[in-house]
């Protein structure tokens, strides 16, 4: 690795802890011992110059993790990074704005943000699906209603980049009524195929979806937040990943199930409209 690979790295690992820290740029610089403008000039990467071996040690010491690892002549954190919580339990609970599904969020704008969906993407259903999934399920319709218009508002954001993939599948059953979805009239049901069609088309480019061969791949419902995070969803609960090789591997098995996908994001909405006419393919 040269020193302009070098510097680089550093300076991507550096702009992650400061992000895991949840500091402001002058109390992370005072806990590491550097001026703030040292610290800023660290993270501009306006130099090749990497900080004193001090500084290298005071960093990996605060943030737990290996001076290898921050200087990127290895992707292990260390043995000193499992000290670090290396993953959290967010619970549902309070609006959806005010969680730290919604901070994950903020913090990934201007990054990619890959979504495996448990059912009907959040932000692309109707009231009348909130309603029926909650009486199901005993969550709350105002909660609920908060998540889905977040996620609009998210992504209607200029800086959005987001990418979902679920098994096509999911759709079908759902077009025809079946599993969950039994006790969901049928015209509510046309009105959120025609909806979520609106939606793709209005959200075009920045939330793209892709739809896969249930059948042949198989996914857990998970969320990638750029390079810093993942959250695997498991049931009323997300367990997070901030370890930098686990999200690397979620981020391969989410680039195969987009290799997968039969309906690719410019065909999306049409399909969707195709369901709400009543053409299903074959189950």
């Amino acid at each position: 690795m040269d020193k302009r690979d070098l510097s680089d790295v550093f300076r991507e690992r550096l702009k992650l802890l400061l992000q895991r820290s949840e500091r402001n740029q002058s109390e992370f610089a005072a806990a590491v011992g550097i001026d703030r403008s040292a610290l800023s000039q660290l993270l501009s990467g306006a130099s090749t110059r990497l900080p004193r071996a001090e500084t290298l040690l005071n960093i990996a010491t605060e943030c737990k993790v290996s001076l290898d690892w921050l200087m990127g002549l290895s992707q292990d954190e260390g043995l000193t990074g499992e000290i670090r919580q290396s993953f959290e339990i967010e619970e549902g609970s309070g609006a959806f704005d005010r969680t730290l599904l919604a901070r994950w969020h903020a913090e990934a704008a201007g990054t990619k943000i890959r979504y495996v969906p448990a059912g009907i993407p959040d932000l692309l259903r109707t009231q009348a699906l909130i309603d029926y999934e909650a009486d199901i399920s005993n969550r709350s319709r105002e909660l609920q209603a908060d998540e889905t218009q977040y996620r609009i508002d998210y992504n209607r954001r200029p800086e959005t980049d987001m990418e979902v993939c679920m098994p096509r599948h999911t759709l079908e059953i759902f077009a025809r009524g079946l599993g969950v979805w039994a006790g969901f009239p049928d015209n509510d049901r046309r009105a959120q195929l025609t909806h979520m069609a609106e939606l793709l088309d209005d959200l075009y480019p920045t939330f793209r979806l892709f739809l896969y061969d249930g059948r042949l791949r198989y996914s857990v419902p998970y969320t990638i937040f750029g390079p810093f995070r993942a959250a695997i969803y498991v049931g009323d609960m997300y367990l997070v990943l901030n370890a930098t090789e686990p999200v690397r591997t979620l981020t391969r098995h989410f680039d195969n199930l987009i290799r997968a996908a039969d309906i690719n994001p410019h065909e999306a909405a049409s399909h969707a409209r195709q369901l709400a006419e009543g053409n299903y393919s074959t189950l």
